[in-house]
Parts: structure tokens; sequence; C-alpha cells
């Protein structure tokens, strides 16, 4: 029989629910299930080797819509906890303090099945081998089930449960042999082309050609959906690594444009622009707040899936940043504004510094419901409009955001029946097209919408609960904001010079907040996540490679040598715990391999997330450029080649390693500031899109530092104003040479 939170299962095992020892904001949130979740690690997998059970991993986040829907429809469920509790070691996992973790079942699970996503469920053995997974099941709470739809048509948990149960009594030996079999191939995908090459083989001799970023503008080109932006049907999902891809493609030096085309090069700006501009016109953004969710649902970023995420925001804000530099179009601009005030203001700043992980989806429609909907914070009927607004600005909104009587959801897509009448706010119209419309001035129109979306923020922020906040702070994450926020400082330095102190202030009190809460001096770790205090796993790639890319930005954006060093300090340190001498490329986890690891992977390919290798190798190349050291430059090299068979064959899939292609194959262009009087050279250096460039100043009181660790500007003179420009071992004098 179970308990409230546990229960004697077989063999005489007695679990209890041990969620409320965890941090996590999603794993906490679970604590009060009657499953009998087990925490990730050495207890939980002594268990399941010394009762001889299978353990169900179920990985997700606190954002995530349909976490939430199965933890309502199964893990509140008695019969589905006497059946976890009874023949299984169940365990939670946040799949953002253990993405290590997650990767290695999603790809097991996007193998098996061709698809993936969270909640991700995986039945594995005490061994750690995987047997059966999947995302999504529906349970016995199912509001669906009588529906038609595609959900209710899947397996249910129940049946997976049983069926997993007696699989695992009556064939556990074919189990285990066809788990074997499955990691074996898991492990030698994950070891093809970063392992296949030896260090220093290059193959052929001649390494990755420049021309593979013509051949990855032509799928994005044949991709692209020319009436709604993207390169998708639906789902959509922004991919920023995509679009600051085809944005910096006509940025580069002049080779790559002659190799790509002059033409192509604009069209992939083109592409990339009207991708942003539907999307800061789309439901994926708040239109009356700040930020973008996650993902579209449909093709024409009319209807979001609502969390936000930390990550989304700081790579968006970069897309939004190149885009606006290179276009000057104030559209691109006002994006910009709004996602860099989300970022900098509650609740997704900290009070002491740095920035939490996400928003969820699902909310309270009013202080009164007891039970969450999705989106019920971003939605809005007429009626709603007219009563916070009035009849004549209700109407003039509802024209603007593309708000209906009836609702402007389709039923296809309201699967619960949630948002019946209910409209997501999307700019449906010009100011212009609508005041011709309507008869009105276009300013009249500019300023009724403006004070309407203060006046409909105020009346949210007031009346309805805001969304639950995760509220964990990780560094790879604030990496990501923290370069964004840095380069949109120096951007807006000479426009606007309180947002850009607003934006420099936010990107280093989180660095700050890191290297105080984060960085532990004396052994030289980084760990990865903070709440309540310190957590107890160290810092994974990513961690090291994106705060070093935001360290990176934030001393160009301040010449702050303390930054630069800072970054130095986690390169050398990052190169010790996550390389190893028989295999190029970074490892997601540290050395030694994890216990409770079934393989240790290497991450290359873009996705939400850009890869910790490509992030990496660009930082090497960056570093040896600032810092004259070519051992940085040689060390990126070799990551590129680690991953040259994949790029070859599947070059769209690594946007971002292919700038560090062009960087090795042309070199980087080094600025050295001197003097203490450079504001007119710096404006026009911020003001560019130069992806191949570093920029370092000496004099004036900065650089002393970076003159003991580069040989090669400890022989400049650093007080008189000027500029030099190195490049390929020649460093020149004048502003002609940038």
């Amino acid at each position: 029989m179970t308990s409230a939170n546990g229960g004697v299962g077989q063999n005489g095992l007695h679990l209890a629910n041990r969620l409320n020892e965890s941090r996590s904001p999603y794993v906490r949130a679970h604590k009060d299930n009657p499953v009998a979740w087990q925490m990730w690690g050495p207890e939980a997998l002594a268990l399941a080797k010394e009762h001889n059970r299978l353990l169900f991993v179920s990985i997700g986040y606190a954002a995530c819509h349909w976490c939430h829907v199965m933890e309502r429809e199964s893990f509140t469920s008695p019969e589905v906890a006497q059946l976890l509790n009874d023949y299984f070691i169940p365990i939670k996992i946040d799949r953002e303090e253990r993405p290590d973790v997650d990767a290695i079942y999603m790809n097991y699970v996007q193998a098996t099945t061709g698809s993936g996503g969270w909640p991700l469920n995986v039945f594995v053995t005490p061994d750690l081998e995987p047997v059966f997974g999947g995302t999504y099941w529906p349970g016995p709470n199912n509001s669906m089930t009588a529906m038609g739809t595609a959900v209710a048509e899947t397996v249910g948990f129940i049946d997976i449960l049983e069926k997993m149960r007696d699989v695992w009594v009556t064939q556990e030996g074919r189990c285990r042999e066809s788990a074997k079999e499955i990691t074996r191939q898991l492990r030698e995908f994950a070891e093809e082309g970063v392992h296949s090459h030896q260090m220093g083989d290059k193959g052929d001799g001649e390494g990755l050609e420049v021309e593979l970023l013509e051949e990855a503008y032509q799928h994005y080109a044949k991709k692209y959906d020319k009436t709604n932006g993207g390169f998708s049907i639906a789902p959509k999902f922004p991919t920023p690594a995509n679009l600051t891809f085809l944005l910096r493609l006509g940025q580069w030096p002049q080779t790559v444009k002659d190799v790509v085309g002059h033409d192509e090069c604009s069209n992939a700006t083109a592409m990339a622009v009207h991708t942003l501009r539907k999307m800061a016109r789309g439901g994926i953004r708040d239109q009356i707040g700040y930020g973008f969710s996650r993902y579209s649902v449909t093709r024409d970023w009319s209807l979001p899936h609502f969390e936000k995420m930390l990550y989304d925001q700081g790579q968006l804000l970069d897309a939004y940043l190149d885009a606006f530099l290179i276009t000057r179009d104030p559209e691109m601009l006002g994006a910009l504004y709004d996602i860099a005030s989300y970022l900098t203001s509650p609740p997704m700043a900290a009070p002491s510094g740095g920035f939490f992980s996400a928003e969820d989806a699902d909310s309270y429609p009013s202080k009164n419901d007891t039970e969450k909907r999705e989106g019920a914070y971003y939605v809005w009927t007429v009626k709603e409009l007219r009563e916070v607004l009035g009849e004549k600005v209700a109407d003039v909104c509802a024209r603007f955001y593309g708000v209906r009587a009836d609702g402007n959801i389709a039923s296809e897509n309201d699967p619960h029946d949630e948002f019946i009448s209910q409209n997501v706010l999307k700019i449906a119209s010009t100011p212009s097209a609508l005041a011709k419309k309507l008869g009105m001035s276009e300013s009249s129109i500019i300023e009724t919408v403006k004070e309407s979306r203060i006046k409909l923020r105020q009346h949210r922020e007031l009346h309805r609960p805001r969304p639950a906040l995760d509220d964990k702070i990780i560094v790879s994450w604030n990496g990501l904001a923290i370069s964004a926020l840095s380069r949109t400082s120096g951007a807006l330095q000479s426009t606007d010079a309180s947002k850009a102190t607003e934006c420099l202030h936010a990107a280093i009190s989180a660095v700050n907040f890191i290297k105080t809460e984060l960085w532990d001096p004396q052994t030289e770790v980084l760990y990865r996540v903070y709440r309540e205090g310190r957590g107890s796993t160290p810092g994974l790639c990513d961690d090291y490679a994106f705060l070093i890319h935001g360290l990176i930005d934030l001393y160009e954006a301040t010449f702050d040598d303390s930054y630069l060093e800072f970054a130095d300090t986690l390169q050398q340190r990052q190169i010790e715990l996550f390389t190893s001498p028989d295999s190029p490329g970074f490892y997601t986890t540290p050395s030694p391999h994890p216990p409770d690891l079934l393989l240790r992977l290497k991450s290359g390919m873009d996705a939400a997330e850009p890869s910790s290798n490509n992030i990496s190798a660009r930082n090497l190349y960056r570093l040896s450029s600032m810092l004259d050291d070519s051992s940085y430059f040689k060390l990126a090299g070799e990551i590129v080649h680690a991953f040259e068979a994949e790029v070859e064959q599947f070059p769209h899939t690594f946007p971002g390693m292919l700038g560090s292609v062009v960087m090795g194959r042309l070199g980087l262009k080094g600025v050295v500031l001197t003097g203490d009087n450079n504001e007119e050279v710096l404006k026009e250096l911020r003001m560019q899109v130069a992806p191949n460039r570093t920029v370092v100043a000496i004099g004036g009181g900065k650089g002393g530092w970076l003159r003991e660790r580069n040989g090669l500007v400890r022989e400049m003179e650093g007080e008189k104003e000027g500029v030099v420009v190195c490049e390929g071992g020649v460093c020149r004098v004048g502003r002609e040479y940038l």
C-alpha cells in the first residue's frame, strides 16, 4: 500500500518523497506528490542496484507547460504513484541543473522516437542504460481522453508503467541486453567525428573551407518562409544562432562576401531582419510588457507557448542589436529596448545581481482563481479592453492588436478550451494604415497605442497573478545576458547614456555576483547554479564558455582589465577540466568522468542554446587576438577540426562554428586604442558589427594587466593617443587601417 508520499513495494523497500531536500523550484514543486520521488545521486542509484529495479527518470523544468500537465494528470494520481513506488525508483531532475544527464537521455529518445521535448521520461537499468523513453504520456486524470485529439490516441502512462513492470520481471535479461546494445550505439554516435580524428591529424591537410558558409546559406534560403519569416512550418522557434549567422554573413571580410556572393549576403540579412520583424509584431513577443516567449505554436508567430526563458532573451537581444546596427531600423531598436528592459527589471533581474532563469507559461487568471491556465497572464477579451481603456480607445487598440470579439486563437490550437473568446496581442496593423481607416492622424494613433500599452500593463500587474518565477541563477545563461547587455551598452552610449548605463550596471552586477557566490578562487572551480545558496553541481562546459563570452564583451564595453583577466583564468581552467590529450574539443562535463553519467558527450551543434564548443572556439580566437596568445589560436582550430566531418556534412546545423572557420582561415583584426581620448573612434567601432575584430585599450590608467599578459602590447606607447591595428602578424598605426 502507498502512503501520501511513499510506500512499501516489492522486496519490502519503503520509499518516501525526498524532493523537499532540493533547492530547484521545479523539483521542489513535486514534493507533495504521492509519488515517492528520489533525488538523482548516489543513494538513489544504489537503491536501484540493491533492489534490482528500473529507474524511472523524469526530467523537466519549471516553466514547462506540459511538465505541469503531466504532473496534474499522472504524478498526483494514487494509481500512478502505487505503480512507481512499488516497482521502480522514481527520480525527478531539473534539466537546467543537470543538462548533462538530460542530453544523454534526450539523444536516446530522439534516436528511438524521432522527436524529443519535455517532460522527458526514461526507464533505465540500474547501470543507467536506457530501456524505453518518451515525452508526455497522458495520465489517468487526462481531460482530453474524449476529445478525439492526437493526445487522446497516445498510449496512456498507466499502460506503459504496467508494461515496463511486466517486461522487467519476465524478460530482464533481454532488457539488459537491449539496453547495452542501445548504449553501445549511443556511445558510437557520441564519438563519431570528434573521436575519429587524432590530435594534429588534419585529414587531407586542407581543413574546413569558407565555402561551407555558402552551403549553409543555401539551406536557409530553401527553407525560408517568405510570408512569415523563419525556417520551419510550426511550431516555430526563434533559433537566434541561425539569425545571427545570417545577419553577420555580410559583415565578414571581403573574402567571405566574394565566396558566398554579394546578393546572397544581402538576402541573408533581409531574411533575418524580416524574421525578426515578424517576431517583433507577433504574439511571441509580449506586446504590452517585455520579453519573448520560447516559441510559437503557429507558423505566423501569433500564438506563443508562453514561457519566457533567460537564454532566449540574451540571444535575441544580441540578434536585434546586430539587426539595428546593420539596418538602423527603428523597429529593431524598439524590440532591443524591450528585451533590455525585461532583463534589467524585476522579476528577471535578481536584487543581489544576476538574472533569474524563467517565467512559467501557466498562471492564475485572477487572484480568486484556484486553477492555473496557460497564458492567462497575457490574453485579453474585448470586454476587458473596454473596461480598462474605454470603448473608443479599446476599438483602436483592438484593431491595432488584432483583437476579435470571438477571440483570435483557432480551436485546433486550444485543446483544453482555455482560450475561448481570448486574444493574444499581436501587431495586426501599422499606425499609418489604421489612421487612414479610422480617419485619425498617425501621431494620434501612435500616442493612443503608447498610452494604452501602459494602462494595460498596469492593469495586468495589479489584477492578475504573475506567472511563477524560476529564481535559479544559472551561470551559462547569465553569461549570454552579460554578453548581450555589454554590447548593447556600448552601442547606446552615444545616443542614450541612461539606458546604456542601466545595461552596463546589470552586466557588471551579474559578474560580481557570480564571482562572489559561484566561483571558488581557492579550488578554481565554477559552480553552475545559485538558489538559496550555492548549488552542489560543478560548472559544466557551457558555464565556463558562456561566462567567458560575456566577460570578453564586458571588457570591450569597459576596458576594465579585471574582466579580461577573469576570462583568461576561466579559459585556462576550462582547458584543464574539459579537454583530453587524445581527443580534440571540449567535453560537456569535467574530468574525472562523473559516476552518475552513462556517457561523456561533446556539444557541437547549435540549438535553442549555442553549443559550448562553438562559443569556446570563438572565445579562444578572440582571446588569442587580445592576448597575442598563439596557443589559444591553435586550440580553437583543433576544436573546429574536431567537428570537421559533421560540419562538412551538415554545415547549417553549426552556424556558430562556421564563424570560427572564418576566423581560423582569415585571422582576426586586433585593434589597440592608446591614450585616453578615443571616444570618436570607439563610437564608430561600437556602431559596427565586426565578428572578426577585437578591441583592447591601454593608457590613461587602463591596460596594466594586459601589458603584462600581451608582449606585443607591452612594447606600444600607451599614453599617446592613437589607433594600432594588428592583423596577420603586422601592426599598423592609423584609423585608416580599421
